[in-house]
C-alpha cells in the first residue's frame, strides 16, 4: 500500500458513513430498499477500512490526513492505537444498531430524516477519535452535538422538544468550555498533534495558571458529555428518544466522546507529569468516585426501565474516568478496556429495554414479571448485561473493575477500592431484583401490548429477528471479551498495547 493510499483511509472511514447519510436525507419514506442498502453498505465498507487500519497500526504502519486550517491548526485525521479502539467500537456497534433500528422503526415515518442524521452521528464520532489535534477534535466534537439532536427529538413529541431543549443547552455549554480551552491552549503553543505523554511539559513552571485553567475548561465541558455529576442532567431526560438513539448515545457516541476527549487532554495534551504537577488529577478522581455512587443511589430509585439504565451508564462511564484520572498504568488499561465493556453491555441493555417496549410495551420496572417467560433470549441478553456491569465474572465488566482496583492499589489510592466494591454493591442493589422480577415474577395472563398474536398464550416467542439478533450478538461479544481477555485478540489485549505505545514513558 502506497503512502498516499494509506493517508487518504482515515478521510475515507469518515466519509463512508457520511456519503450514505447524505444521500439517504433525499430518499422518500417508501425507498426502504434503497435506504437499507446504502445504510449496510456504508457499514461494511466502514469495518472493511477499520479492520485494514487495525492490521497496519498493529505492524507499524502510520495513517495521516491533514488539511490546512488555520495558522497553527491544521485539520488532522490520523490513526493510532487509541483512536483505532474507538473507531473499531463505533464500527461493530454501527452495524448491530443500523440492523436494530431498520426493525424497530419498520414502517415509522420521517425514517429517512432518522438515518440520514444517524449516519452524520457516526462520522462525527469516528472523525472525533481519529482527530489529529485540538482543533480537530472540536471541530467533530461540536458536530456531533449537531447531528445528535435531530436524533433526541425525532418523535416530535413535547417530551422530546423539551429533552432536546435540555440537551443542547448542556451540550453547547459543554463545547463553549472546550473551545475557550482549545482557544487558551492555542494561545501559548499553537495546536500541535497529540503526542504520547503530552506536550505541555515544558510550559508548566512558565504558566502554572493558564495551564489549570486550560485543564478546568476542557475537563468541565468534556465533562457534559461524560456526563460527570452535577454535569449529568441532560442524559436521563434525554431517555425519551427511540430505544436505537439511547443505545447509540449511551454505548459509543456521545458520552464515550466526552470520556474519549479527557483521555485524550490527560495523556496526550498534558501527560501525567504536568497534571500531578499542577495537583490536577485528584479532584478528578474524587468527581468520577462522586458520580459513581451518586449515579447509583439514583439508579436504586427509577421505576422506568430506561431511566435506570440511563443513572447506569452516568456510573459506568465514571469508571474509566476514574482509571484516567488515578495516572498508573494498569488503572489506565481497566480505563481504556472499560470504554469497550462497557460500550457492549450497555448497548445490549438498551437493546433488551427497546425489545420490551417494542414487542409488549413494558416501560416499567413492575411490568417485568415472568417476562423471561415471554421472551428468555431477550432477558438472557439482558441477564448478561447486567451480571457485567455489577462485575460477575467472566463477563467483560469484571475484567475492567479488575484492573481499576489493581490499578488503584498501585498507585496507592487504597480508598478507591472501597468506592469501586460500593459502588458494585449498589449495582447489584438496582439490577438483581429486576433480573429476579423478570425470570421468577409471576407473568400476567396477557401483556400491555403483545405485538405477537395470542398475547396470553402459554410458552414464549420473542421480539423480531431484527431486534433480537443484535441483542444476542452484542451480549455475546460482552461475554467472549471477559471469556478470552487473555488472548491476543480481545479488547484487553488491545488495552494493553495503547498503553505500551502510546502511553510509554
Amino acid at each position: 500500500m502506497s503512502q498516499t493510499v494509506a493517508n487518504a483511509l482515515p478521510l475515507l472511514i469518515v466519509l463512508s458513513s457520511l456519503l450514505p447519510g447524505l444521500v439517504i436525507f433525499a430518499l422518500r419514506e417508501d425507498q426502504q430498499g434503497l435506504r437499507t442498502f446504502l445504510n449496510l453498505a456504508g457499514v461494511v465498507v466502514k469495518l472493511v477500512l477499520t479492520g485494514v487500519m487495525i492490521v497496519g497500526v498493529s505492524h507499524g504502519l502510520s495513517f495521516r490526513f491533514v488539511v490546512p486550517f488555520i495558522p497553527g491548526g491544521d485539520l488532522i485525521l490520523q490513526t493510532d492505537a487509541l483512536s483505532l479502539q474507538f473507531v473499531g467500537l463505533s464500527s461493530v456497534l454501527w452495524l448491530a444498531t443500523t440492523l436494530y433500528a431498520i426493525g424497530y422503526l419498520g414502517g415509522s415515518p420521517l425514517r429517512s430524516r432518522f438515518f440520514g442524521y444517524f449516519s452524520l452521528c457516526v462520522s462525527a464520532t469516528v472523525g472525533l477519535a481519529m482527530a489529529g489535534n485540538l482543533v480537530s477534535f472540536l471541530l467533530f466534537y461540536e458536530l456531533l452535538t449537531l447531528a445528535t439532536f435531530p436524533l433526541v427529538v425525532h418523535r416530535g413529541t413535547p417530551d422530546a422538544l423539551r429533552a432536546g431543549r435540555v440537551y443542547l443547552a448542556y451540550t453547547l455549554g459543554g463545547g463553549t468550555l472546550v473551545l475557550m480551552g482549545v482557544a487558551l491552549l492555542h494561545t501559548l503553543t499553537g495546536s500541535p498533534d497529540f503526542v504520547p505523554g503530552g506536550y505541555l511539559k515544558a510550559l508548566v513552571e512558565q504558566h502554572p495558571f493558564s495551564l489549570t485553567l486550560a485543564f478546568v475548561l476542557l475537563v468541565t465541558g468534556l465533562g457534559v458529555k461524560a456526563a460527570i455529576v452535577p454535569l449529568h442532567g441532560w442524559l436521563p431526560r434525554a431517555m425519551v428518544a427511540p430505544a436505537p438513539v439511547s443505545a447509540l448515545l449511551h454505548a459509543v457516541a456521545v458520552v464515550k466522546a466526552g470520556a474519549f476527549g479527557i483521555i485524550r487532554v490527560v495523556y496526550d495534551v498534558f501527560g501525567a507529569g504536568p497534571v500531578q504537577v499542577l495537583d490536577l488529577a485528584q479532584p478528578l478522581l474524587w468527581a468520577a468516585a462522586a458520580t459513581m455512587v451518586y449515579a447509583s443511589l439514583r439508579a436504586l430509585q427509577q421505576r422506568e426501565i430506561k431511566k435506570l439504565l440511563a443513572y447506569s451508564t452516568v456510573s459506568q462511564v465514571s469508571y474509566i474516568i476514574l482509571g484516567v484520572a488515578l495516572l498508573g498504568p494498569i488503572a489506565a488499561t481497566g480505563a481504556l478496556v472499560h470504554l469497550v465493556h462497557q460500550g457492549l453491555m450497555k448497548v445490549t441493555l438498551f437493546y433488551c429495554a427497546g425489545n420490551f417496549a417494542e414487542s409488549l410495551h413494558v416501560h416499567r420496572l413492575r411490568d417485568m414479571n415472568g417476562i423471561g417467560q415471554r421472551m428468555p433470549l431477550t432477558m438472557a441478553a439482558f441477564t448478561v448485561g447486567a451480571l457485567g456491569m455489577i462485575g460477575v465474572p467472566p463477563i467483560a465488566g469484571f475484567i475492567s473493575k479488575w484492573y481499576l482496583g489493581l490499578g488503584a492499589l498501585e498507585v496507592g489510592q487504597d480508598w478507591v477500592l472501597l468506592v469501586l466494591v460500593g459502588s458494585g454493591l449498589l449495582n447489584a442493589a438496582y439490577f438483581l431484583p429486576v433480573l429476579y422480577r423478570g425470570w421468577f415474577g409471576r407473568a400476567p395472563d396477557a401483556w400491555p401490548g403483545d405485538t405477537q398474536l395470542g398475547g396470553g398464550t402459554p410458552g414464549w416467542r420473542e421480539t423480531h429477528w431484527m431486534l433480537l439478533a443484535p441483542t444476542l450478538f452484542t451480549a455475546t461479544l460482552s461475554l467472549l471479551a471477559g471469556v478470552l481477555a487473555g488472548t491476543g485478540f480481545s479488547p484487553l489485549a488491545w488495552a494493553q498495547l495503547i498503553i505500551a505505545t502510546e502511553f510509554a514513558p
